[in-house]
């Protein structure tokens, strides 16, 4: 039988390529966002130039009774998911200092609180089965002090070498992808004023950020930096003494990885 693949965040940017991709591989599909009319305009595009299935979930993660009601769908055995991408998330523009604490924790349960939800609910199903993928999508932000996003990612990246490192040998294997910079909605959601200036080698292409985290999930690597400026910019990070870096950090923090 075919495999099948939950992708939240779908109905945009690199959840949206992620999806096409797995598609293209034959791959059903459960696509969540909370914009139904964007799912389904992307579900009748994979279905009609995949021949894939492709299911409907409209959600708003940050909602209790929402997230059960995904989680559920990724604990059912009759139609059980074997790849699961937690790919949604947002951030949060303002300086510490300045920002509504209730979008700060929006945030913080969307990049960190819902994967490991997902993950739980998914997990016990794939080793029953004796096979399963997780990715996480996290960001180069994770490993610098670049505020409370690559705090919440940070935590996207332990959980899944944590989790990798304890069922990788019953078959199931977990994978944090770790991006930089995309050109997708994520800055543009927040406002024309919030685009950083940057020169065009500064953005990572969706294509291969996507194509590299599937072919690391496959492989069962535990956290993949997406692409090669990217990968070249985390061994420096590695040699940099800490108060550098945390200068830098500050400098900055408004160039998350979007999506």
């Amino acid at each position: 039988m075919p495999y099948r693949a939950l992708v939240t965040g779908a109905s945009a940017g690199l959840g949206t390529e992620l999806a096409r991709q797995l598609a293209a591989l034959r791959v059903n599909l459960v696509l969540v966002a909370r914009d139904r009319a964007r799912l389904e305009r992307l579900a009748h595009v994979l279905r009609s130039r995949y021949l894939v299935d492709v299911e409907v979930l409209a959600a708003d993660l940050t909602d209790p009774v929402a997230l059960d009601t995904v989680a559920t769908r990724l604990a059912d055995r009759e139609a059980p998911v074997d790849i699961l991408i937690n790919n949604a998330g947002f951030g949060v523009y303002a300086g510490f200092e300045a920002s509504d604490i209730a979008d700060e924790r929006r945030m913080h349960e969307l990049l960190s609180w819902v994967p490991l939800r997902l993950a739980h609910a998914a997990v016990p199903g794939m080793l029953e089965r004796g096979s399963g993928w997780i990715m996480n999508v996290a960001s180069v932000a994770a490993f610098t002090p670049t505020g409370t996003y690559g705090a919440a990612k940070s935590a996207a990246v332990s959980l899944s070498r944590s989790l990798n490192i304890r069922y990788r040998r019953r078959g199931v294997r977990v994978t944090a992808l770790c991006p930089g910079l995309l050109a997708t909605e994520f800055h543009e959601r927040m406002g024309e004023d919030h685009l950083p200036s940057l020169p065009r080698i500064a953005w990572a292409d969706t294509t291969r950020v996507a194509r590299e985290g599937l072919r690391a999930l496959y492989r069962g690597r535990a956290v993949v930096v997406s692409d090669w400026r990217y990968r070249l910019g985390r061994i420096g990070i590695a040699v940099i003494p800490n108060r550098l870096l945390e200068r830098l950090g500050t400098a900055d923090a408004s160039l998350d990885e979007p999506r």
